[in-house]
């Protein structure tokens, strides 16, 4: 319907109850005495109520909203309008209209009732027409039956926005509140009906298709807890993620979003200390080493944050560099950035980026990560893991370079891998350089990232979209997992704790059974494992652990002021003795990579790294004590 339609329409009706508004106030001032009524001239009454209003209701565009959106201010835009309009009227009439053609003066009370009752009707429309179309969406067949968890300010949006947007698929039935105090009482006009534990009886009971968890500020444990208890039901489970929007009192149906693996870990945000980090990093030079990979770009992404006064994008992989830069300058257009393509293991080009743009920090992310695929080329991870670090390292202590910050692992820790060891290897290389210079050299070491490259998780959904089976190594198979954001504010923020010479150990709470997680990937993708998608177990690869660790026996631990972040005290080891081994394994590196040379590197390995216990050897399952920062 057009505008100039509706707008006649509407008019017309409110002229049928502004009539029968004056006439049902005339009754009531004149106690229903009809002679008395009609004394007062009714008729002018009810044109004038009828004029009047309908023109301050013009002149107030109060025709233009929809009035199934109609909001508080449409209403108090109503009411001056209406009261301003018969404030007019009863001046008009009985000031000039008595002077010029009535007899009679209006009683100031008939004005005031006439006042009651067209803004009664008027108003009352609009939420007559309000309530009719929400009880129409209410009852439309083709939605879907919707529980919220969480009757707070955030749950009662998500029900107004699923009643009000004609995006929305969802039909708000009911809510589940774990407050003792909101238990049977209504909340939006929805009723409380019971605590999570009531979840799958509810369910069956009212056909529930939805659930949406709408408890931005729960933990992720909580979280964790009432998905599990969801998963056990045949609905689907929707979440609302974020605080920022629920303070800013905005909510729209996209941010309803399917449950993701990281809401699940467990672990809450990340808090950093902005006054430490602007301090190391703001207008400084900053080198990022395998900025193309998935940790090094968020490095980026985190560090362009903070104001450097250069950004060096630098990695051997030119898609991923070209990407990371055009995101960079949409993202932050003011940023300077330099995108370098450059192979860590090539000295001669890293010392001359160093001498060109003087960095003052470096995070150093590159390195070969992928354990079965070390096992079969170790000579490839040496030059990568061992030599890249070494040539990066000697280059920033040439340029001065201020901060080093290297990427590790804890696969480094008791390795059984080749790319385990070698990352052992770069952390004692960087533990040995800060001895020279003034650059203050840290390594970083954390478990594995959620939906990094070559990690479990891509490889499971991508599995799970084939239609499985789903493979996994071994029923017990273990892993401390975060996500990529986490570790890249993890990383920046012990940069700004280093002194030099630490390996901070971050806090990767719990660790997570991998079938777990399998299983969880699958129910997130309305599937149900060993009926939809089987599970099958492959058998453990080489160079892997059942179990990994974060810290050596002989580490120990110390805190720091951040309460997520931890340091391994350094060991004492022979620094000419580690030179002259790694001058060796060069060697055997530049032969090609002949079998029998693998084997020789792997002995040297085992000279400098005595915990390291190869794959070929047997590897011992004990399963150890798993780091805990209660025990510390």
């Amino acid at each position: 319907m057009s505008y100039r339609k509706r707008r006649f329409w509407l008019s017309l009706s409110d002229a049928g109850i502004i009539s029968l508004a004056v006439w049902l106030a005339c009754l009531v001032r004149f106690d229903f005495s009809f002679a008395e009524i009609y004394e007062h001239r009714p008729l002018y009454l009810i044109i004038g109520h009828v004029l009047f209003v309908l023109a301050g209701m013009h002149l107030a565009e109060l025709y233009r909203p929809v009035y199934r959106y109609v909001s508080a201010g449409e209403l108090v835009s109503i009411v001056k309008a209406t009261s301003l309009s018969i404030l007019i009227l009863a001046f008009l009439l009985n000031t000039l209209g008595h002077w010029l053609w009535m007899p009679i003066r209006f009683p100031i009370s008939l004005f005031l009732i006439a006042w009651t009752f067209v803004l009664a009707g008027i108003t009352g429309s609009r939420f007559l027409w309000k309530w009719w179309y929400e009880e129409r969406e209410k009852r439309s067949l083709d939605r879907r039956r919707t529980l919220i968890v969480g009757a707070g300010s955030a749950g009662v949006l998500v029900a107004r926005e699923m009643r009000r947007s004609p995006l929305s698929e969802q039909r708000p039935i009911a809510f589940i509140d774990d407050e003792p105090s909101k238990q049977n009482l209504r909340v939006y006009g929805l009723p409380v009906i019971g605590s999570r534990e009531d979840i799958p009886r509810i369910v069956q009971r009212h056909a529930i298709s939805d659930i949406v968890i709408a408890m931005p500020s729960a933990s992720r444990q909580t979280i964790r807890d009432i998905f599990d208890i969801c998963k056990t039901t045949k609905a689907s489970v929707k979440i609302l993620p974020h605080v920022s929007d629920i303070l800013s009192g905005k909510i729209s149906m996209g941010m309803i979003r399917n449950v993701k693996l990281e809401d699940l870990l467990g672990r809450e945000t990340v808090e950093m200390n902005l006054e430490e980090i602007t301090g190391y990093l703001r207008q400084q030079v900053v080198l990022v080493t395998g900025a193309g990979g998935s940790i090094g770009s968020e490095l980026c992404r985190q560090i362009a944050r903070f104001g450097p006064g250069k950004l060096l994008l630098l990695g051997n992989e030119e898609n991923g560099i070209f990407e990371i830069s055009l995101e960079l300058k949409r993202a932050f257009p003011e940023l300077s950035t330099a995108s370098l393509i450059a192979d860590i293991r090539d000295r001669q080009r890293i010392a001359a980026i160093m001498s060109e743009y003087r960095p003052a920090v470096i995070f150093h992310a590159a390195a070969h990560k992928h354990v079965p695929l070390m096992e079969q080329n170790p000579s490839e991870a040496f030059k990568n893991n061992i030599l890249g670090t070494k040539n990066v390292a000697e280059c920033a202590l040439e340029a001065q370079a201020e901060h080093f910050i290297l990427i590790s692992t804890d696969k480094a820790v008791n390795p059984t891998s080749v790319m385990g060891a070698t990352k052992r290897i770069a952390e004692l290389l960087i533990q040995g350089y800060n001895r020279f210079g003034h650059t203050r050299f840290a390594a970083v070491r954390f478990g594995n990232v959620l939906g990094s490259r070559g990690s479990v998780v891509p490889i499971f959904l991508d599995q799970i979209r084939a239609g499985g089976p789903v493979t996994i190594t071994h029923p017990e198979m273990e892993r401390y997992f975060m996500t990529i954001p986490e570790a890249a504010q993890l990383v920046i923020q012990a940069g700004a704790l280093a002194h030099g010479g630490e390996i901070f150990v971050l806090d990767m709470g719990k660790p997570v059974k991998i079938v777990d997680m399998a299983k969880d990937l699958i129910r997130l993708a309305g599937l149900e494992p060993e009926k939809d998608i089987p599970v099958v177990y492959t058998g453990i690869r080489s160079g892997e652990k059942l179990y990994e660790e974060l810290l050596t026996a002989e580490e120990g631990l110390t805190s720091t002021c951040h309460d997520r972040i931890f340091i391994g005290k350094p060991l004492d080891f022979s620094w000419s003795e580690l030179l002259s081994a790694i001058s060796r394994l060069e060697q055997l590196a530049k032969k090609g990579g002949l079998m029998e040379d693998h084997l020789k590197m792997i002995e040297i390995l085992q000279a400098v790294i005595p915990s390291y216990q190869s794959a070929s050897q047997p590897v011992d399952d004990a399963k150890p004590v798993p780091f805990s920062v209660a025990t510390g």
